[in-house]
């Protein structure tokens, strides 16, 4: 039961194994937050991080991915509602679906989230930051952002479909 604080896994996937994988639609459950002002909180948090995502949909140094994926995790614990809504999201569904079943990131997310990373935190460090400790800190974070980004599973396109001739 969600909610009830048993003892029962803090996450779960399930999805209907019979499709194709092209097909097979993933579901996360996960038990919600129970305290309302928390709640609240927390689905506040996510619409905050979904604006962000649909502002980085129309400005390209803006990021997408990461806030949707937060926004997802926000909603999973504090709201069945937004976080259904999210996941079938024309736009961000497949992002989140794909995180949540570990089939990782396109090559062309890949270099827009590495070359984002390389571009703000290069503004940061050469016109916001004086101090040396700081920027040598910065520079370590984007590069094991980076890192981590590229060690993602990468997720392969689907094999084109036959058609008749």
């Amino acid at each position: 039961m969600i909610g009830s604080g048993g003892a029962e896994g803090a996450a779960l996937f399930v999805s209907d194994c019979m499709l194709p994988p092209a097909m097979v639609t993933v579901r996360y459950v996960s038990r919600l937050v129970e305290q309302r002002a928390l709640r609240i909180l927390l689905i506040g948090l996510g619409w905050i991080f979904v604006g962000i995502g649909f502002i980085g949909v129309a400005l390209p140094l803006v990021p997408t991915t990461g806030p949707i994926l937060l926004a997802a995790f926000l909603f999973s614990i504090s709201s069945a509602r937004f976080d259904s809504w999210l996941s079938e999201h024309r736009v961000f569904g497949p992002i989140v679906q794909d995180w949540r079943a570990g089939r990782g990131f396109t090559v062309r997310l890949k270099i827009t989230a590495v070359t984002a990373i390389a571009m703000t935190f290069t503004v940061t460090v050469v016109f916001a930051v004086d101090a040396a400790p700081i920027r040598a800190l910065l520079v370590g974070l984007a590069i094991g952002l980076a890192v981590y980004i590229l060690r993602l599973p990468t997720k392969r396109p689907a094999p084109a479909a036959d058609t008749p001739k």
